[in-house]
């Protein structure tokens, strides 16, 4: 193992000690998934459903196809979202939910364009999508890890809150502070 680079041994290392991967250890597979589905873009360009409702295929087809453009759009902006701040928890759950999503309608669209428009150009899309399997498992990885360090730190963080709360409690309450005495009236002059 001395013959690999830092850059390959440190996440790792890090992940083999119970903690996840620091975010340079993420952001190359972040990178390489945004690329993976700006693949995808010029390929849904070429699907055109409105054309198979005319050979008999089912109308869902066009709404599936403005969905899937919809959720690429979104998974592109929650990949760079997450690339910038990896280490928060809810662009990482959204963004591997939107690529659980686009990779359902993919698996569903190329189902129509194998059997309405191009066997060949279905073949396309599922090649990207199995493509991407390798990075879209280290994402799902990376979920676990950012998850189960965070809940380990959320668990530290409330064991010190009521251990805290406890020493607060234990201590003897404050004393009120002595009043001064009170002044005596003076008695009021007599009239002469």
């Amino acid at each position: 193992m001395r013959h690999l680079p830092a850059i390959l041994i440190l996440p790792v290392a890090a992940w083999a000690q119970g903690g996840v991967t620091p975010p340079w250890g993420i952001q190359p597979t972040l990178r390489s998934l945004a690329s993976e589905t700006a693949r995808l873009r010029p390929l849904l360009e070429q699907i055109n459903p409105a054309e198979w409702v005319n050979k008999g295929a089912p109308e869902a087809y066009v709404a599936q196809h403005g969905s899937l453009k919809a959720e690429l759009g979104y998974l592109t902006a929650k990949l760079g979202e997450l690339e910038k701040d990896p280490e928060r928890m809810t662009p990482t759950l959204e963004t591997y939910f939107r690529l659980q999503a686009v990779e359902s309608l993919l698996n569903s669209m190329s189902e129509g364009v194998r059997r309405y428009q191009n066997p060949a150009l279905a073949d396309l899309v599922l090649g990207v999508i199995s493509e991407s399997e390798n990075n879209r498992s280290r994402l799902r990885s990376y979920l676990v890890e950012l998850v189960s360090t965070k809940e380990h730190e959320l668990r530290i963080m409330d064991g010190e809150a009521q251990r805290c709360r406890g020493m607060i409690l234990k201590q003897p309450p404050a004393r009120p502070a002595a009043k001064p005495p009170a002044a005596k009236p003076v008695p009021a002059a007599k009239p002469q």
